[in-house]
């Protein structure tokens, strides 16, 4: 490991000097704002219904995706919600060890087991657990976008941006249920039981079997290529920049230097972390996401309970302002825009990033992760951005920090001014929470793209490193350097996701609801089966 790390500062030395030099930063700029500006262009056109109505089409997909999915599948966002929280607490993790029907059915075998008196020794496919497997995925999306992003929604649309980001954060609940089944079901497991998963795989395979094998297969390529590209962009590059600069403007270091040793160290920590696999990077990440989000949380609650006699008039202005828009630029598709566009680039729903995190998990029923997904947007949306929402709209009422129908770029710290007003230097526990929620990012992230690489070039340890060494490479770049055009691109990256991802799952949402029928009718085998023999019981008594 020392070795290793050694050869990584060894590497990227060159990079440091260059990137601290304002004239190769400029020139890096330009030329990605030269050749690629047509693609972030692409990506992120509006569709113009009037001369203020306008609407970019990627959201117009997203949203639509997501409301297909909810109608599709019978408010399985709702439905299932109670059952995701069981199957995280564990309580079905017998019959997705080794399935309902050995359990608690006829004496025969399940789909890839062997016989009924092996089942002590079946286990299902898959590395990391519901609970792992959901808060690696909450890593990659629970981050700036909760902290700096709700502020600049609020800032351009109003108060009411929050009631429209609610919405698309529970309309995501669905796409995330349709497309994270999907992951584990068409899944690879290699001979060594690692897994390879994610929308490549599903597009691949599950359009094979729909007879669409040449769609399937470019679909796959161009999700895998984005997700490179997003993985050491807006994964990767972003987090670190926005972390250095954070921790750099809260102690005020005046060295010219101090984002490139901010980026050495973030590197070093997550090359520790990378370097073990799916199964570091859940431990990982089931430990610091509860935390980081434990500790944003509480602050929100204490200021929310300092406040209390505030709530109620915050939410009438948020359900006012969500079918108004007074004041506002675009008026009520303005404030309508801002918010299902904050909610739904913040859970990424549809975009198909967490069906790679997911597809590890240890079960023998695809649709049990698709539903444990479905919590993602609910905790990244409607719980940690609402109230990151109602801490700003409550505090600002005297502090007056932000002015809506004004658009602000840096939302960090009009959040940190919001907590500051009720607890006096919290702005420096919101930078340590920006820094874990840049590095809990960053590792999934660093995951998500290994698996496009993968798919690309091959499984093996030279490819491996390969990705892992520019991965960290990427690191200390972001860290050290203005970012601009190339944070735009790799924005563009990310969400150039949703094109291939959306049109397969759309196409394979009767296999989703194959595999839904087929979970519920194991649970339900399990209740029948408790049942009787607590009828049993009784008749003995």
């Amino acid at each position: 490991m020392k070795k290793f790390l050694l050869s990584v500062v060894a590497l990227i030395s060159p990079f440091f000097l260059l990137a601290q030099e304002a004239s190769t930063s400029e020139k890096i700029d330009a030329v990605f704002s030269d050749y690629t500006g047509w693609f972030v262009q692409a990506i992120f056109y509006e569709i113009p219904f009037s001369e203020e109505f306008k609407i970019p089409w990627v959201l117009i997909v997203l949203i639509g995706g997501a409301l297909y999915f909810t109608i599709y599948f019978k408010l399985i966002n709702f439905t299932g919600f109670w059952t995701a929280i069981k199957v995280v607490r564990g309580k079905y993790e017998d019959i997705e060890k080794h399935g309902a029907d050995t359990l608690y059915g006829d004496p025969t075998p399940n789909e890839g087991e062997d016989i009924i008196e092996t089942i002590r020794d079946d286990s299902a496919d898959g590395e990391v657990s519901h609970f792992q497997a959901l808060t690696a995925a909450l890593s990659a999306t629970v981050g700036l976008g909760n902290i700096a992003g709700v502020a600049v929604a609020l800032s351009i649309g109003g108060p009411g941006a929050t009631f429209w980001m609610i919405v698309a954060g529970l309309l995501g609940m669905a796409s995330k249920f349709a497309e994270c089944t999907l992951g584990v079901k068409y899944r690879d497991v290699g001979e060594d039981g690692t897994v390879y998963g994610g929308p490549m795989y599903y597009l691949r395979k599950g359009l094979g079997e729909k007879g669409a094998g040449g769609l399937g297969k470019v679909l796959a390529i161009l999700f895998a290529i984005f997700v490179i590209g997003g993985s050491f962009g807006g994964g990767n590059m972003f987090q670190a920049n926005q972390a250095a600069a954070q921790f750099v403007e809260l102690f005020d270091f005046q060295n010219e230097n101090a984002g490139m040793y901010f980026g050495i160290v973030m590197a070093v920590l997550v090359a520790v972390v990378i370097i073990g696999g799916i199964k570091r990077i859940a431990s990982v990440t089931e430990k610091v996401v509860p935390f980081m989000a434990g500790i944003y949380v509480l602050a929100a609650l204490v200021i929310l309970g300092a406040n209390y006699t505030a709530i109620d008039d915050a939410f009438g202005l948020i359900f006012e302002g969500a079918f108004s828009g007074l004041g506002i630029a675009g008026g009520l598709i303005g404030v309508m825009i801002q918010g299902i566009r904050r909610g739904a680039f913040s859970n990424e729903a549809g975009v198909g990033s967490a069906a790679i995190a997911h597809s590890a998990v240890r079960t023998k029923y695809p649709a049990s992760e698709g539903i444990v997904a479905l919590l993602e947007p609910f905790v990244d949306t409607v719980v940690i951005c609402t109230m990151t929402a109602l801490v700003i709209i409550i505090t600002n009422y005297d502090a007056g920090f932000l002015e809506y129908g004004t658009p602000i770029t840096e939302g960090v710290e009009i959040t940190a001014s919001a907590f500051d007003t009720v607890i006096p230097h919290f702005s420096i526990i919101l930078t340590v929470a920006v820094i874990l929620f840049a590095f809990s990012t960053m590792i999934s992230w660093s995951y998500y793209g290994m698996q496009g690489w993968k798919y690309l070039f091959g499984r093996g340890k030279v490819t491996d490193m390969v990705y892992k060494l520019l991965f960290l490479i990427f690191v200390i770049i972001g860290a050290s350097i203005s970012l601009g055009s190339v944070i735009d691109f790799s924005d563009a990256m990310i969400f150039a996701m949703v094109v291939p991802n959306i049109i397969g799952v759309v196409l394979l949402t009767p296999i989703v609801r194959k595999e839904l029928n087929k979970y519920m009718s194991a649970i339900r085998k399990k209740a029948d089966a408790i049942s009787e023999g607590a009828d049993d019981i009784n008749k003995h008594l």
